[in-house]
């Protein structure tokens, strides 16, 4: 039997430790050997919390270790480019969160140090794709259930948070779009069968959170974008949802139409009594996804010990990078953009 994946993990934020703990506890064969972080409270939780022996305050530290096979980023957006090159030209396959970078330059030169790196696996993190009801909607499309689709409309809504943590990360996201719809972007190429974008239109508004226009962010914002051969995508974005976490896509064909995610409900109890008719629902994503981030990290664990190959791509995450930025830069202009 193969000995199992050796992990390392930078980044033990609000989702670093989410990932960390699956990976400690929950991945099938691996072994969570190392965490790296630069905040002296995240390494005592790894060491503390997670048993983890190996910790590092710098990554190049944890990336010259000859124990750990695999390194996991979830560190900021501005980031992930030069550590993702680094994590391979140490030759260590690299899992890197959504989006790969800020800008197309910096994801054309991972995926030029990936492609000389053939024998290691590098993957984003477009945790919707690992989705037992996204992946049943793709295959349903993919045999034709609904004929030829030709519009995804798709949104990523967020319970409003009144401390305004997304203000302060709003100059290092990228933006509403590139930090929240870039997995609808991601998603809608995959339903459509990656085709090419055209060009994008987008518009949006403040409507709770006024320290974002320092940044030019919004809290809800809507676009479009034009793909060739006839496709389009609509997509919706807000920060400012009152009752939770609100994820949902609708893929329309020429015969048919699939829905995903209606309603936002943590399970299928409607309850009806004098106040009226409702259901409990989801308070953020990883609550939505907890069983797709799990499936995700499976995969990734597979591909590197050469179980499976990888269906999501490097070049998918450019090419999401690539339309988010259209996208922002329309936010701003009040024009169309060319993709």
């Amino acid at each position: 039997m193969q000995a199992p994946l050796r992990v390392g993990i930078a980044g033990l934020g609000r989702l670093g430790k989410r990932h960390a703990a699956a990976l400690a506890f929950n991945t099938p064969n691996c072994k969570l050997v190392a965490a790296c972080s630069p905040v002296e409270a995240e390494r005592a939780y790894a060491r503390d919390q997670l048993g983890v022996a190996s910790i590092h305050e710098d990554l190049n530290a944890m990336l010259q270790d000859p124990h750990v096979d695999a390194v996991v980023l979830v560190t900021p957006t501005s980031l992930h480019a030069d550590q993702a090159i680094a994590a391979l030209k140490a030759g260590k396959h690299v899992f890197v969160e959504k989006p790969l970078a800020l800008n197309v330059p910096d994801c054309e030169r991972v995926l030029a140090v990936s492609e000389q790196h053939p024998d290691l696996v590098a993957m984003v993190g477009f945790v919707r794709r690992f989705d037992p009801s996204y992946l049943s909607a793709f295959q349903s499309v993919e045999s034709g259930e609904i004929g030829r689709p030709f519009l995804v409309r798709s949104q990523t809504c967020d319970q409003n948070d009144p401390d305004g943590f997304f203000v302060n990360f709003a100059p290092t996201s990228g933006g509403i779009f590139m930090d929240c719809s870039v997995h609808d972007i991601d998603l809608a190429r995959w339903m459509l069968g990656r085709p090419k974008a055209l060009r994008a239109f987008a518009t949006g508004t403040i409507a709770l959170h006024p320290g974002l226009q320092a940044c030019g962010d919004v809290d809800n914002g809507i676009a479009v974008v034009e793909f060739a051969g006839g496709a389009k995508a609509v997509l919706y974005a807000s920060r400012t949802m009152a009752h939770g976490h609100e994820t949902s896509t609708e893929i329309i064909g020429t015969e048919g139409k699939l829905l995903v995610g209606e309603h936002a409900a943590a399970n299928r109890v409607i309850q009806s009594d004098q106040y009226g008719v409702r259901h409990a629902v989801l308070k953020d994503f990883y609550e939505r996804f907890e069983a797709a981030f799990a499936a995700e990290m499976n995969a990734f664990v597979d591909a590197c010990r050469g179980v499976s190959p990888l269906t999501l791509t490097l070049s998918d995450a450019l090419e999401a990078t690539r339309i988010g930025l259209a996208i922002t830069r329309s936010l701003q202009s009040g024009m169309p953009e060319v993709v």
